[in-house]
């Protein structure tokens, strides 16, 4: 690709599987857009309405407590988006239609895993308008009780430095860093996967959410071990998780970021509520073209954290 030049997919990408709330069957196809489209959801398959196209962003955001929900004026159109949303973000694609024909985004594997090979498979177009970003100028923080969340200046492109915490021996406190750019995001936060507590299985079915959880797409864990036969992909692979998810719910930008997040203890429901607050301070950023950005190749610094349940609301 050309640096500095907008991108799509060279052909559409297709993947089959089901909804880890619903548990219902449904296939997502990533299909080319033009330059200066944004990503935009296309929902088929809604009984009696027709199909309805939205922009993926923050305004689109509809519910953001076991999952990013996106919607319109009618309700919710696509759950579960922000694992694919990570894998375009985190390979750098600028434009892009995801097609779904059921009410989530299938969980694949549980991780960005299964797009990004899909994306890979597909190709990557380079475009001939100029990629644009959202620069932060300023510190813009937000706290919410004990997770907190903020982004800052960071002229070379896009970081995030995470952080969380539980009480359970298996996951204590943990912590990483990472510049994202394609190589990282595909090698180091594309496949660490969701997870959840068998203790709250049942609380979660009887309230109508994680009906599709299993094994094969949840890193499952009880008081004193993770039950998955593989085990963890990462030592650290919840912190991981965190990371994939900020990367997807910060694509909600419209257009990459030049900033620094800082997530503590936070989750979907920390992230947008940062990224509005930014945009809701015209002096905390402006748009700026690729011409005038220069990059620097990522790297990871990792360190030992905490973490909160991946299918439990965010903790505020």
């Amino acid at each position: 690709m050309k640096a500095g030049k907008q991108t799509t997919l060279r052909y559409q990408a297709t993947v089959t599987g089901i909804g880890v709330h619903s548990n219902l069957p449904v296939t997502l196809t990533v299909h080319p857009a033009d330059a200066n489209t944004g990503i935009r959801f296309l929902r088929t398959g809604i009984a009696g309405r027709p199909d309805c196209e939205i922009l993926a962003d923050r305004h689109a955001v509809t519910a953001t407590e076991y999952a990013t929900v996106l919607g319109d004026s009618s309700g919710p159109l696509v759950g579960t988006a922000e694992h694919v949303l990570a894998a375009l973000r985190g390979l750098g694609i600028d434009n892009a239609l995801v097609e779904v024909d059921g009410p989530e985004v299938p969980i694949m594997d549980g991780s960005a895993a299964d797009f990004v090979a899909a994306i890979d498979h597909a190709g990557i177009e380079t475009l001939a308008a100029t990629r644009r970003y959202i620069k932060v100028l300023k510190p813009v923080h937000v706290a919410r009780g004990n997770a907190s969340g903020e982004l800052l200046p960071n002229a070379r492109g896009f970081r995030v430095e995470a952080d969380i915490e539980f009480d359970h021996p298996l996951i204590g406190r943990q912590a990483c860093a990472y510049d994202i750019d394609p190589d990282t995001f595909r090698r180091d936060i594309s496949r660490a996967r969701t997870f959840g507590f068998m203790r709250d299985v049942s609380a979660l079915w009887s309230a109508g959410y994680a009906l599709g959880a299993a094994m094969e797409n949840t890193v499952v864990i009880t008081d004193s071990r993770i039950l998955n036969p593989e085990g963890l992909r990462f030592a650290d692979e919840f912190v991981r998780h965190k990371v994939l998810d900020a990367v997807g719910d910060l694509a909600l930008a419209g257009v990459s970021l030049l900033a620094t997040y800082r997530t503590s203890r936070g989750g979907h429901r920390l992230n947008h509520a940062v990224l509005t607050a930014l945009m809701a301070d015209p002096t905390a950023w402006t748009i700026v073209e690729a011409e005038t950005v220069r990059r620097q190749r990522g790297h990871a610094e990792v360190a030992t954290g905490l973490v909160a349940p991946a299918y439990a609301p965010d903790v505020s």
